[in-house]
C-alpha cells in the first residue's frame, strides 16, 4: 500500500478509489481510456474464470499456471475503482444504493424460490 494508506486493515470503497487514483496518477502516470479499462475489466473476469473452472470445475492446472484466485479477483477490483473514478461514481454511494435496489427487490423472491428450499 502507498504511504498514508491503512497497513492491512479494513479498507473502504472510497479508501479504495483514493488509493487506485494516488497510485494510476504517480505510478502509473495517467488512467487509460474508459475503453481500454473495460476491456482490461473483461480480461481480468476471464481470468478469475479460467481459475474457477479449474479449482471448482472439471479441468486441471496446466503446468506454470497460475492459480491465485485473491489476486486476480483484486485485479477486478482495482479496475472497477479506476473506471469509477474516471466516470465520476462514487462507489460508496453505489453500493449502498444497490443494496437498497435489491432489498426491495428480492425481499420475497429468494425464500419463496422453490429451487432454493
Amino acid at each position: 500500500m502507498m504511504e498514508g494508506d491503512k497497513e492491512r486493515g479494513e479498507v473502504s470503497l472510497r479508501e479504495m478509489q483514493r488509493s487506485v487514483d494516488r497510485w494510476i496518477t504517480t505510478v502509473g502516470v495517467r488512467y487509460f481510456s474508459p475503453l481500454t479499462n473495460m476491456a482490461v475489466l473483461a480480461e481480468e473476469t476471464g481470468e478469475v474464470a479460467r481459475i474457477m473452472a479449474r479449482k471448482y470445475g472439471d479441468q486441471s492446472f496446466k503446468p506454470g499456471e497460475k492459480d491465485d484466485l485473491g489476486d486476480e479477483l483484486a485485479d477486478i477490483l482495482w479496475v472497477v475503482a479506476a473506471i469509477a473514478n474516471q466516470t465520476g461514481v462514487d462507489l460508496t454511494e453505489a453500493f449502498h444504493n444497490n443494496l437498497i435496489k435489491k432489498t426491495v427487490r428480492d425481499s420475497e423472491r429468494h425464500r419463496s424460490n422453490q429451487k432454493l428450499k
